[in-house]
C-alpha cells in the first residue's frame, strides 16, 4: 500500500505554505440576510470554508409533547454538501455530521436566551459550501449570526477559530495540510464580551505550555473575528433603520 509522505508544512523562510505567518488568520468575509425565506441567516468565509446558516423561529412545536414547558428546544443540523470536498460526499449524514450536529448546538446553546421562549423550537440549518479546514467552527459561527439575524436575543455571538501544531511550532487558523498533517489541532469559540468559551476540543498532543500559549493565540484571532461579527451586524441592522425611515 503507497503511503503518502508527511509535507513540510513549515517552509525554510518560516512561513506556512500558503504564505501566512504563524499568527495569520485567512481571509474572512460575513454576510448576512441571504435567503429570503428563513427568519434569520448568514454566510461565513474562512479561507476556503464556506457555510451557510439558516434560522427558522422561535415557532410551536409540532408534534406538541416534544415541547419544554420551560424553554425552546434548540435543533442544529451540521451537514456537508456532495460537492462540498474534491472528491464527491455522500449526501446521507455521517457519523462525523451527526456528532458536530451536537458539537455546535451545544456550544450555540450556550448563548441563546431559550427560557424566553418555553414551548417552542429554534431550527438551525447549517451547510458547508466548500470544506478547506475549520468546517465545525465556520459552521457554528454562521450559525451564531443566523441567529443574531433572525432577532433571537443571545447572551453574546460567538467567535471562534482553531490553534494547532505544524511541524511544531504553534499556529492560527489551520489550513487542509496542516489540519490533515499537523501534530494537534485545537478548536476553541466563545462569547468573547463575556469571557465564556462554549467549545473546546483538542485533537492531537501538546505539552501544558503549548496549550496555554495557544489558548492566549486563539483568543488573539476571536477578538479579531468578534470585531467583524459586529461591523457585519451594525451594517445588517442599519439597512434596516433605513428601510424604517
Amino acid at each position: 500500500m503507497l503511503q503518502m509522505q508527511k509535507p513540510r508544512l513549515i517552509l525554510e523562510d518560516g512561513k506556512r505554505t500558503d504564505g501566512r505567518s504563524f499568527d495569520q488568520m485567512r481571509p474572512i468575509s460575513i454576510e448576512l440576510g441571504v435567503l429570503k425565506n428563513a427568519d434569520g441567516s448568514a454566510i461565513v468565509q474562512m479561507g476556503n470554508t464556506k457555510v451557510i446558516a439558516a434560522v427558522f423561529g422561535p415557532r410551536e412545536m409540532h408534534p406538541r409533547h416534544l415541547a419544554l414547558p420551560d424553554r425552546a428546544v434548540l435543533r442544529v443540523r451540521y451537514h456537508m454538501t456532495p460537492f462540498s470536498t474534491d472528491e464527491r460526499k455522500n449526501p446521507a449524514p455521517s457519523r462525523r455530521e451527526i456528532e458536530l450536529s451536537k458539537v455546535i448546538r451545544e456550544s450555540l446553546e450556550a448563548s441563546i436566551l431559550v427560557e424566553q421562549f418555553p414551548r417552542s423550537v429554534i431550527d438551525v440549518f447549517a451547510e458547508v459550501l466548500q470544506a478547506d479546514a475549520g468546517t465545525r467552527l465556520v459552521a457554528l459561527m454562521a450559525s451564531s449570526m443566523a441567529v443574531a439575524d433572525a432577532g433571537i436575543p443571545v447572551k453574546d455571538i460567538i467567535a471562534g477559530v482553531a490553534v494547532g501544531k505544524a511541524d511544531g511550532q504553534l499556529v492560527l487558523d489551520l489550513n487542509e495540510p496542516e489540519d490533515m498533517w499537523g501534530e494537534a489541532d485545537m478548536p476553541v469559540a466563545m462569547m468573547p464580551s463575556l469571557g465564556q468559551i462554549t467549545l473546546l476540543q483538542l485533537n492531537g498532543n501538546m505539552m501544558p505550555s503549548e496549550f496555554k500559549a495557544g489558548l492566549e493565540l486563539a483568543l488573539k484571532g476571536i477578538n479579531q473575528i468578534y470585531e467583524l461579527e459586529k461591523n457585519a451586524l451594525r451594517s445588517r441592522f442599519s439597512e434596516y433603520k433605513e428601510e424604517g425611515d
